[in-house]
This record gives C-alpha cells, structure tokens and sequence, in this order.
C-alpha cells in the first residue's frame, strides 16, 4: 500500500531549458531499477527511509526540519509563503553545499538519474541547478511514487510470469541454502532479513515493508530479464518476522507444486548448529567483540521464551536448562558441540509434530521428494524444461 506524501512541493527554481526528460511509461524506467543504475534521490531524509529502491542514495534538498517548517507554513499560510520560506532555507551557504554534494556524488556515479516523490518541483529544482554547473542529470517524471507503482504491478504480474515451485521440508534441511545454489530462485527471507521463525532475527533488524517489497520487486524484474520462468521459492508463511509476503504471490505460492526435501536429524541439527549457533554467535562478536556473545546469548534465550507457552512448561525448562547448558560451555571456550542437545529436543518435540500436521494439508501438491543432492539434480532438469 503507497503511503501518502507528507511535504510540499516548492518551486525554487524552474529553468528555461530543462534537460530531456525520461518517459514515464514503466517500460522505459523499469530497467533503471533492474540494471541497478545508481539513482539520486533528492527527497527529506525521513521519506528515504521509510522506502527506497536499491541503487538510490539520498541526498536531500530539504532535510527533515526544513521540509517540516516548510508544511507548518503551508498550512498556516498558504503555497506562496511556503514557497518564499523553501527558498530562504535553501539559499547561500545552504545551497552551495547541497550542490556540491550532488556534484561529487554524481561523479562518483556516471549515468545516474535523479527524482524526488513525483518527480516535480524537487527534481527539477535540483536538475536545474546541476545544469547551471555545467553538470547534465535526467530526472525521472512521476518519481517515487511512479516507480513503487510500477514495482507493485511487478510483483501483482509475478505469477503470471513465473512457474512456482515452493521448496519445503522440516526445519533444518538447508532450503535456504538450496535455494541459493539455483539461479532462478527468490530468496524471501534474505530480502526480510529473517529466517522466519521464533529464532529467526538478525542483527541490524529488518527493511520496511515498502523496502521489502522493492527488493523483491527488482529481483523479479532481474529475473524477467533472464527469462526465467520455473522460479524456486522456499515455503513461508504469509508473515516473516514482522514483514508480510505480498498476498497475490503467496497466494499463488499456496497453489504452487511443493519439493519436499527429506534429510534425517543430524543433518538438520548441524545445518542449524552452523547456521542458528555458529553464523550468528560470530555476527554477534564481530558487531561488539566485548559483550557479542552475552548478547548472543539473551538473543538466544528470548528467542526460546517466544515459543515458551507453545512448548509447554515442562518441555520449555528442560530445553531452557540444555540451552543455558550449552551457552556457558561457549562462553567458557569449550566449543558449541553441546547446543546440539537442545536442537535434536526441539525439532523432535516442536518443529516436526508441527511441520507434520501443516505437510498434511498439501500432500496433493507434492511433486518431488528426495534428499539435498537429489533435488538439485532434480531442479535443474526442471528448469530446463520450463526454458
């Protein structure tokens, strides 16, 4: 859902001549965002922020104080003294800055383009300026918001475009990393920076839900460039941490034929050994060398505590105690081997009772069975046929 601008367009400046502009038909923007052109983006700090494309960087005409200032004196005053305002504010010292930041950073980036929210006044503000310096930039007419339509109705069409086949299988079986080993392939819990389940954050937190879904956007649009259509995605549910998949594409993620992937416990207690304990601790440690693996460990605990009434009280103290168990040992230097206590205890008493009963429901879908090496092998060949 697009969220409504919260500034005022100003007219600082309008040349006599503006460079050529670029078509806002999708078709011809749309490769900007799927060829990562670097893309300048000249709105406050606080609209950047709230969603951005992938190849933009934001250097601001208005900062987030002036653009308010500026809609306080809108709303009191009307468009002409927020106009005369925009300009006092950024004028002088201000307006040589700015400038010169937008100089370096595009010569650091040939072949930039340049929009502010609907590729008005801002842009061309800016575009102007530039021009007076000798620098020419393309502006993008309709902006922001005309891109994030057009990546919406990216997603929208992606079932159209694409053969899904959902990659499954009980936790533990490595569909991330069997995912990134394809190349036509939509890895949904990189794009929200979770792994989607109680012990799924990460350091540094997750996108916005407008970032998420631009990510996603542009890797459809990479993809439709390559003219893939098999496209591997891991089953999720509808939420991944606090980011939600775009309901037409898990809808049709719900109706798509599943890969199940079988590999025993061990296989799956070392693949979340390696990537729950050993990836992460280090993550940790790398971010603060001093407290990382304290930190590591409230990170662990609370993720436990999240599915405590879930697991029972019973069931929650004795994992609790293998956990803490296995965390001292870690601190103390003695390796993570015993964090595999617990893992074996929660996937046998929490995850497959659960995954059975939800695998139940979709057996009818099932197109493929087999272990790691099997399905790759499998995969292919299927990608294959849908070339």
């Amino acid at each position: 859902m697009l969220y409504r601008p919260l500034f005022v367009s100003l007219e600082f400046y309008l040349p006599a001549q503006e460079p050529p502009l670029l078509d806002q038909d999708s078709a011809t923007f749309l490769p900007l965002l799927r060829d990562d052109i670097p893309l300048l983006d000249v709105r406050a700090p606080v609209e950047f922020h709230k969603g951005a494309f992938p190849a933009a960087h934001n250097i601001a005409l208005l900062d987030d104080d002036e653009r308010a200032q500026v809609g306080t004196m809108y709303k009191r005053a009307g468009q002409d003294a927020a106009i005369t305002l925009g300009n006092s504010l950024v004028s002088g010292h201000s307006k040589a800055e700015r400038l010169r930041a937008w100089k370096k950073w595009l010569q650091a980036h040939p072949g930039a383009w340049l929009y502010c929210f609907r590729g008005g006044l801002r842009s061309r503000t800016v575009q102007g300026w530039l021009a007076e310096a000798g620098i020419d930039c393309p502006r993008i007419p309709g902006g922001y918001k005309a891109m994030r339509q057009a990546l919406i109705d990216t997603i929208e069409a992606a079932p159209a475009h694409h053969s899904l086949i959902i990659v499954a299988g009980r936790t533990g079986s490595g569909k991330t990393h069997l995912l990134n080993a394809l190349p036509d392939s939509l890895d949904l819990e990189g794009f929200a920076h979770h792994r989607g389940s109680a012990f799924g954050s990460q350091l540094g937190g997750q996108p916005t839900q407008i970032n998420f879904e631009n990510a996603l956007a542009v890797r459809l649009l990479k993809l439709r460039r390559e003219h893939s259509s098999a496209l591997f995605v891991e089953d999720e549910s509808r939420a991944i941490g606090s980011l939600s998949v775009p309901t037409n594409l898990h809808t049709a993620m719900k109706a798509s034929p599943i890969a199940l992937i079988e590999e025993d416990l061990e296989f799956r207690t070392q693949t979340i050994l390696n990537d729950y304990i050993g990836d992460n601790s280090q993550q940790f440690l790398a971010a603060d060398p001093e407290r990382g693996l304290e930190q590591f460990h409230e990170y662990l605990l609370g993720s436990l505590a999240k599915i405590k009434r879930r697991l029972g009280g019973e069931n929650y103290s004795a994992m609790q105690d293998l956990m803490e168990d296995a965390l001292g040992e870690q601190m103390n230097d003695e390796g993570n081997a015993a964090h595999a206590l617990w893992i074996r205890k929660l996937l046998t008493d929490y995850y497959d009772p659960m995954y059975a009963y939800q695998l139940s429901k979709s057996l009818a879908r099932v197109a493929f069975r087999g272990n790691s090496s099997e399905f790759l092998e499998w995969a292919r060949e299927r990608a294959q046929v849908a070339d």
